[in-house]
C-alpha cells in the first residue's frame, strides 16, 4: 500500500511569480529524464523484480521517493504561477511580469492547468510511458537508471543556471544532491549484483559466449577513418569482463559479400519484374476471380 505524508521531502518559497520558468521546470516532471519517468520505471522495475528481496526493496524505496519530487515540482510551478498578472495586452503592457508571461510561458498551464503543473515537458509534449524501462534483467536496468539519473541530474543543473531566484535555486539544490546520491546507489547496486553472481558484463550473462561471433566479440572499429580513438582504454589491453583482449581494427572489411532481394509479386506492383515461369500456377485469394493478392503473400 502507498501512504501520503503531506509534508514534503524539502521546499523553499520562490522570491516572486515567474510563470515562464514554471514552463521551463516543466521539462523536469514530465519530460523523457524527468521525474515521472523514473518514478515509473522504478515501480515496475521493482514489482517485476525477481530477484533477491534487498533488490526489490531498494528499489521500490527509491520509486517511491520519485513520487515525492514529482509533487515537489508540481507544487513549485503552482507557486511559481501564482500573483503574476493576466489579462489582455492593452491592459498590462506596462506590467513586465505579464510581459514574461506572454513572451514566453506555456498558455495551457493556464488554460487547461489552471495555474497548475502539467504532465507534459516544457514544450507541452504530453509524457508518455515510452520513456520507461523495465526489462526483468536488473543489470540492463540499473545501467539505464545510472544514464537517467545522469541526465536528470544535468537538466536539473541547467534549471538551476536560468534562474537567479534564490528559493528556487536552494529547492533545485535538493534534487541536485538526491541525484547525487541515486547515481551513487545505482553504480553500488551494479557492483553489488556482480558480486552477488546474479549478473556478469556482458548483460545478459546467462547467454553463452561462444555462440556468438566471437572473432569480434572485443574488436573495436575505425568506422568514422580517423585514428584518435586508437588512443582509448577501449582500443587495447584486457577487456572491462576480463574474458577477452581489446582489439584496434584500423581499416575494418565486411565479413560477407552483398547481397540483392528478389522481386515482389507483380500484384503488390513494386519495383522489377518478376519471371513469367514464375507466376504462373500461382493461387490468388478468392480464387481465379480474386483480389489479385496471392495467398501466400498472406499466409
Amino acid at each position: 500500500m502507498f501512504y501520503h505524508d503531506k509534508r514534503l521531502q524539502y521546499f523553499v518559497e520562490p522570491e516572486r511569480p515567474d510563470p515562464v520558468f514554471a514552463r521551463q521546470l516543466q521539462e523536469v516532471i514530465g519530460g523523457q529524464w524527468g521525474e515521472m519517468s523514473v518514478a515509473m520505471g522504478y515501480l515496475f522495475q521493482g514489482w517485476n523484480c525477481r530477484g533477491p528481496a534487498k533488490y526489490r526493496d531498494m528499489i521500490l524505496d527509491i520509486a517511491t521517493e520519485e513520487i515525492g519530487h514529482v509533487e515537489m515540482l508540481a507544487t513549485m510551478v503552482g507557486k511559481l504561477m501564482t500573483g503574476a498578472s493576466f489579462g489582455p495586452k492593452e491592459s498590462v503592457a506596462n506590467d513586465s511580469m505579464t510581459a514574461a508571461v506572454l513572451g514566453g510561458m506555456d498558455p495551457q498551464q493556464v488554460i487547461v492547468g489552471g495555474l497548475g503543473a502539467m504532465p507534459a515537458d516544457s514544450n507541452g509534449n504530453r509524457w508518455t510511458a515510452a520513456y520507461i524501462v523495465a526489462s526483468g534483467n536488473l543489470l540492463a536496468d540499473f545501467r539505464f537508471n545510472v544514464a537517467a539519473e545522469s541526465q536528470g541530474r544535468l537538466q536539473v543543473a541547467r534549471l538551476w543556471e536560468l534562474t537567479q531566484d534564490e528559493g528556487v535555486r536552494d529547492f533545485l539544490s535538493f534534487l541536485l544532491a538526491r541525484d547525487t546520491m541515486h547515481q551513487n546507489q545505482w553504480l553500488a547496486a551494479i557492483d553489488e549484483l556482480e558480486k552477488d553472481g546474479l549478473e556478469m558484463t556482458p548483460c545478459p550473462s546467462t547467454f553463452p559466449q561462444n555462440l556468438e561471433k566471437t572473432q569480434v566479440s572485443y574488436q573495436f572499429w575505425n568506422n568514422s577513418m580517423g585514428d584518435d580513438s586508437k588512443e582509448g582504454r577501449w582500443a587495447s589491453g584486457n577487456s572491462l569482463d576480463g574474458k577477452g583482449k581489446f582489439e584496434y581494427v584500423a581499416k575494418p572489411e565486411p565479413l560477407v559479400g552483398e547481397f540483392e532481394l528478389a522481386p515482389a509479386p507483380p500484384q503488390l506492383h513494386g519495383t522489377g519484374k518478376m519471371p513469367v515461369k514464375a507466376m504462373a500456377g500461382m493461387p490468388m485469394v478468392g480464387g481465379e476471380k480474386g483480389n489479385g493478392l496471392l495467398k501466400k503473400v498472406l499466409s
